[in-house]
Formats: structure tokens, C-alpha cells, sequence
């Protein structure tokens, strides 16, 4: 046959004949890796530092960066009548600016100890806003059945300096003990870090003694409801001031700790310890006097807030 010579095409090709289930491909070598294919090169190293997770950083502190300045293009001005929108931004920044009453008790307890029972308080009022206000405070102790061994009521003027601190200008008369005293004051009170609550003063009579007193205060939240309440306070006195039984240096530190029941913010009972000691030369004039220099006692009190 004269078409046995002649050539097939290649799209014509009949393949089936052909078993491809029995073709053997283990002879075979598919490893390329060492092909170079042409006109690429080879793939460099994948680098995941740039998907490493970065430190996280929490900024839960107040700065004081100055503020953002007022926007003077307002959008709604488009749409509305402009002195519309005015009168109600003056109102909206109006309502920000706040000035409210509040009592707040701190400490209102009595105190069960070894010799004869007493009693302590510790508040204050104040009026006005985060930024300035007038502030009423009082503190005191005693025995029971007796008169007060400490009356003590103060009025000052409070400054935020900033975001965490106060300052303090006003008076503070003493009704107790006798004789009676009134200091000009001078204080810092604030948020230290670690979150103590501290105070400082400084105190100068009408009679020219000087005095100073620090406070220190934590409060550590337990559960929900239980907060406890470690304190500190101590007074110093610049010089000798035989009218009140008060010798230079160190007078006086108490010492205390308090358990509270918070479920109820306006209204917290607690249980505590409180320990005080007169020092140096106030303790030396108490031994002469036959009064007691150091003295301890479970508490029992209430803090509220209105």
C-alpha cells in the first residue's frame, strides 16, 4: 500500500492502543533540585522577623501633654445656621465645667483597747471641681467619757498642679489640746506611684512653732467587696513647745490597718487595728506628765460618702 510510507501528522496520532495503567515511571527521576530554570533566580530565604509580634506597651497612665487646639472648622455649620451651632457648643463646653457638694467620712470608729475604750473620726466637705475647690476637713480622737485629746479642723484652698497631684492653701485651728492653736497651711496631697495616696503639710502657728505632718495610704482591693487599707502618719515638730507637751523632732506616728466591706460605696463598715506612740521629747513630756505613750486598739467603724 502506498500509504505505509507515508508520514502521520502529529495532531492524528492514534494512541488507543496504548495501556497507560502498566507504564513503569519508577526508573524515572523527578528530583529538580538541582534544575536552574532559566531566566530565574533562585528564591531567597523567607525572613518572618518583620511578623514577630512587637512588645506590647500599655498606656493606662494619665499624661500631661497640653491640649489638642480647638477646631475652628465646624461641619454641621454646612447644614445648620452657624449661630445656632454656636450657642450649642457654649452650652455643650458649659456642661463640662462642673461644680458639685460631697461629704466623704473616711474613718468614723471606735477603738476597743487593753485600758479604757476610745474613739476616732477622720473626713472632709468640699465644693467645687477637679481643678480648684474649697475643702472642710476635720480630724480627732479621745477616751471615752472624757473630753477629746485631739480636735482638729482645717480650711483650705485645693489646686490640681496636675494630673496627680494637689495643692493645698488654708488654716488649721486646733480646739484640742489646750491651748488652742491656728496654723497657716501649706500641703501637697496626691496619687504617688505604685497608686499611694500621700500628703505632706506644713504647719506655723500664730505663736511662730512650726510643724509638719506625711500621710500614707494604700488601698488593695481583695475581692469585689473587700478592701484592705494599710495607713500611716507622723508628725514633727521644728522646736520644743512646752504649751502643748510637745518636744522637737519626731511627736508623734500612728500606725494602722483596716479591713472594709465595699459592696456599697456610699455606706462601708470595717474592722481594724490602730496603733500609735508619741516620740523623742513628746514621749519623754508624757512619762512626766503620767500620760500613756503608746497605746493599741481593734477598730470598729464605718466609712461613708454623700
Amino acid at each position: 500500500m502506498l500509504l505505509v510510507g507515508l508520514p502521520i501528522p502529529a495532531g492524528a496520532q492514534d494512541h488507543a492502543g496504548m495501556d497507560h495503567t502498566q507504564m513503569d515511571h519508577s526508573g524515572m527521576d523527578h528530583d529538580m533540585s538541582g534544575m536552574d530554570m532559566p531566566g530565574q533566580d533562585a528564591a531567597p530565604a523567607m525572613d518572618h522577623s518583620a511578623h514577630a509580634t512587637p512588645d506590647a506597651t500599655v498606656a493606662d497612665q494619665p499624661g500631661d501633654a497640653p491640649a489638642p487646639p480647638v477646631p475652628v472648622d465646624h461641619p454641621a455649620d454646612r447644614f445648620f445656621a452657624p449661630d445656632r451651632m454656636a450657642a450649642s457648643r457654649k452650652a455643650m463646653i458649659g456642661e463640662m465645667t462642673f461644680s458639685t457638694f460631697a461629704l466623704q467620712v473616711d474613718r468614723l470608729e471606735y477603738r476597743s483597747a487593753n485600758g479604757k475604750d476610745g474613739f476616732g473620726w477622720e473626713g472632709q466637705a468640699w465644693y467645687g471641681g477637679d481643678i480648684d475647690r474649697v475643702v472642710l476637713a476635720s480630724e480627732g480622737e479621745g477616751k471615752l467619757g472624757e473630753r477629746a485629746e485631739r480636735i482638729e479642723l482645717a480650711a483650705y484652698w485645693r489646686h490640681a498642679l496636675d494630673p496627680w497631684f494637689n495643692l493645698q492653701l488654708g488654716v488649721r485651728h486646733d480646739f484640742r489640746p489646750d491651748p488652742q492653736r491656728t496654723y497657716a497651711l501649706v500641703g501637697i496631697e496626691g496619687l504617688a506611684p505604685y497608686w499611694f495616696d500621700v500628703t505632706g503639710q506644713i504647719l506655723a502657728s500664730e505663736k511662730g512653732d512650726v510643724h509638719a505632718r506625711g500621710k500614707a495610704g494604700y488601698q488593695q482591693r481583695i475581692t469585689q467587696s473587700l478592701v484592705v487599707e494599710p495607713e500611716a502618719e507622723v508628725d514633727f515638730a521644728f522646736q520644743d513647745v512646752s504649751a502643748l507637751n510637745v518636744g522637737s523632732g519626731f511627736e508623734r506616728l500612728e500606725l494602722g490597718a483596716r479591713l472594709r466591706y465595699d459592696r456599697n460605696r456610699s455606706l462601708a463598715p470595717y474592722v481594724g487595728v490602730h496603733w500609735e506612740r508619741k516620740l523623742a521629747g513628746t514621749a519623754r513630756l508624757a512619762r512626766v506628765s503620767g500620760d500613756d505613750v503608746s497605746g493599741i486598739s481593734a477598730v470598729f467603724g464605718m466609712r461613708a460618702m454623700f
